[in-house]
């Protein structure tokens, strides 16, 4: 009797196991997405614009779009596609030193513009071709906290295409619990610095498909639709209820 009970413990036992795993809630939606793969620079909400440091040569930087696209790309560009672009960026400066330029989003007015991620971001993937000058790349993202933080994505010394994949460190704060603060992280732009000794009269950069993988679940909860809902008060009835 003894073993007919374990025996049936153990189907029930083995029955819990085999349970569909679909009836498990999930939390996580991995996505890529696209900031600007710089194929269609008239139907963003966005342009792209340059600044540099103060020898840079009158009349740069220049920024400006060409067709073309990495090797590694044209597999995925389909026929009835637009014709492919890339953000094509050329600066020189009057001598040598730590000279830098920024390539940033403006928005219709000239001013910064900074594209909002969506989720949690662990990484960020873009494509840059180098000419084998010794510059340095940095991506710059800000906070929830409005802090910009700058990550570091290597030498430019190299010839060609390359593929930039960056990891968002875990101490950078992506999201605000107050429910007034930022949402997410934001793109801040591209800084390029040169080496101190490096030839700075001709500098050429170019850079495709940039985009961002993400966790997009990971701040829907039950009833997150009601953190905007309208109340109707006035911009000082909060005030005035708090007061005796």
């Amino acid at each position: 009797m003894k073993k007919g009970v374990v025996i049936l413990g153990s189907l029930i036992l083995g029955f819990a196991f085999c349970l569909p795993a679909v009836a498990q809630p999930s939390s996580k939606a991995v996505e890529t997405i696209v900031i600007d793969n710089f194929d269609t620079p008239d139907e963003m909400d966005w342009t792209w614009g340059a600044q540099a440091s103060r020898f840079v040569t009158e009349g740069y930087p220049i920024v400006k779009n060409f067709e073309g696209i990495p090797n590694s790309l044209r597999p995925y560009h389909k026929d009835d596609d637009p014709a492919a672009q890339v953000l094509g960026l050329k600066v020189a400066f009057d001598r040598k030193g730590d000279n830098w330029v920024e390539l940033s989003p403006k928005d219709s007015d000239g001013n910064s513009y900074e594209p909002e991620f969506t989720g949690t971001v662990t990484q960020i993937d873009f494509w840059v071709w180098g000419a084998h000058y010794r510059y340095r790349l940095e991506v710059m993202i800000r906070d929830a906290e409005g802090r910009v933080h700058t990550l570091q994505a290597g030498s430019l010394q190299f010839e060609g295409w390359k593929n930039i994949v960056l990891n968002i460190p875990s101490y950078i704060n992506q999201h605000s619990y107050f429910r007034n603060g930022r949402r997410n992280l934001t793109f801040v732009g591209f800084r390029i610095r040169s080496d101190a000794t490096e030839a700075v009269d001709n500098y050429v950069v170019y850079f495709d498909q940039l985009k961002y993988t993400t966790n997009t679940l990971v701040n829907v909860y039950d009833g997150y639709d009601l953190q905007d809902a309208d109340f109707g008060e006035s911009e000082n009835s909060s005030s005035q209820g708090g007061e005796e």
